[in-house]
């Protein structure tokens, strides 16, 4: 891949990829770390074969998030607490800022994530923050379409019970 289509696409989707990446792992380290790793990959690959760039860097950008939970997961079962994610300060007004605010995801329902394991996690966000019909969010996350929205629809049941137990407030 040609230099400056990759830095035309980075410019393109950074922001959209570290806010996916940071609402699925709860911290800025991570994220850019999983942009950086998508984007390094992204450089070997011919993207004029790929229908849709977009859901593409969203896929590779879920799958490594879903990866790095995995692993991190079984660090934090040694923690002694409960997990907290990362506050995501802003220093001056940013394309990420608002969207974060757009998307409306607080502290508390990051929080609520880590009670979600990684695939309940990826799909409720491609589905309830970045909007992606079922088909795309299937491929994405490699699963069927109807097992995709029967996933969403226990989250959707457990969530209320995690904020229950959490005493937090979306």
């Amino acid at each position: 891949m040609e230099q400056t289509e990759l830095s035309r696409l980075y410019v393109e989707y950074k922001s959209l990829l570290f806010s996916l990446a940071y609402k699925m792992t709860g911290s800025v380290a991570d994220a850019e770390d999983v942009v950086q790793d998508v984007f390094i990959k992204l450089n070997g690959y011919e993207v004029m074969h790929i229908r849709n760039i977009k859901a593409f860097l969203c896929k590779m950008v879920s799958n490594r998030c879903i990866d790095l939970l995995k692993s991190s997961r079984n660090r934090r079962e040694l923690y002694v607490g409960m997990w907290l994610p990362e506050p995501l300060t802003f220093i001056e007004k940013e394309p990420l800022q608002e969207i974060m605010v757009k998307s409306d995801i607080s502290y508390a329902l990051l929080v609520l994530f880590e009670q979600l394991n990684p695939i309940e996690r990826a799909i409720f966000i491609l589905r309830e923050v970045l909007g992606y019909d079922y088909e795309t969010i299937a491929e994405i996350v490699q699963k069927k379409e109807n097992n995709c929205r029967k996933i969403l629809s226990r989250v959707k049941k457990m969530l209320p019970e995690l904020e229950n137990k959490w005493h937090l407030n979306k």
